[in-house]
């Protein structure tokens, strides 16, 4: 029965035009990026920074570190984005449409039917996050050979790896991102989803929760609490990257991503339990 209530909330999920917007962005989005790496001077820009650390651009300029440089604005700012507006869809489009009191008429508690649309918000994710991975990778991969990848974030990450070690630590840092990173927008969203309002304010709602944490996280002042910020713990996915991987600190971050994804379905499921659906 779990497998068909998941089947049924897929489908419902997948057979909504706005799911798509997400995907469709992302293409559009890599494309314009890549025409602007290979026809502007942010190639040569990267060439120089290159050279300024000792390595030979030509053999690094490649399809991986390409796909890795179009992928960071888009996990900032796409990714979150597209996220909450699936996430704040998932109860609270249903009660805004009139069919949950349906859909509670069946023999099915509260708490079973918010678990399945929880687990549907997770496989949306990882799909979203797949997409993104995939069709960087891929883009580049018309414009660029494939060879070493260098990674290079301002205090964050900076490595070179061979192409075959670099496609697994890529492969990685996918996993994270779209298990864990993706997935906590998703929760966050849903937890509103569940008091009584709209599906636009649930998704308004955790983007202001992100975006205070970002801002704040961003003061000189807060910096000796920033395991207390939620997108702190979102940059664990560029750790990934590094070599070798500072395994401790990506699974403390990982963890910490874990329990807020569960708090929120915690909270989210009590609201949903209070509420009058009949009213």
């Amino acid at each position: 029965m779990f497998y068909l209530q998941l089947r049924n909330e897929l489908w419902k999920l997948f057979g909504k035009k706005r799911t798509y917007i997400g995907f469709g962005a992302f293409v559009l989005v890599q494309t314009l990026m890549l025409c602007m790496f290979k026809f502007t001077n942010w190639q040569r820009d990267y060439e120089r920074l290159l050279t300024n650390n000792g390595y030979v651009p030509t053999e690094y300029i490649s399809a991986l570190t390409v796909a890795v440089v179009m992928l960071m604005p888009q996990v900032i700012l796409l990714m979150p984005l597209y996220a909450s507006l699936v996430g704040g869809d998932l109860v609270a489009k249903d009660y805004e449409d009139g069919t949950l009191r349906m859909i509670l008429s069946r023999p099915i508690s509260r708490l079973r039917l918010l678990f399945v649309k929880w687990m549907a918000g997770l496989v949306f994710a990882l799909a979203l996050v797949v997409c993104l991975g995939v069709t960087a990778l891929g883009f580049a991969s018309l414009f660029f050979p494939w060879q070493a990848m260098f990674v290079f974030v301002p205090g964050q990450a900076f490595s070179v790896l061979p192409a075959g070690e670099g496609l697994v630590h890529f492969a990685c840092a996918h996993f994270f991102l779209g298990g864990i990173n993706a997935f906590t927008v998703v929760s966050i969203a849903f937890m509103f989803s569940c008091f009584n309002m709209k599906p636009a304010a649930a998704t308004i709602l955790s983007l202001s929760f992100l975006f205070i944490s970002f801002v704040m996280q961003q003061i000189p002042f807060f910096d000796r609490f920033d395991n207390w910020f939620v997108t702190h713990h979102f940059r664990c996915w560029l750790l990934v990257l590094q070599d070798p991987i500072p395994w401790p600190q990506v699974m403390g971050s990982e963890a910490i991503l874990l329990a807020i994804c569960g708090t929120a379905f915690v909270i989210g499921g009590m609201v949903f339990q209070l509420r009058d659906i009949k009213s």
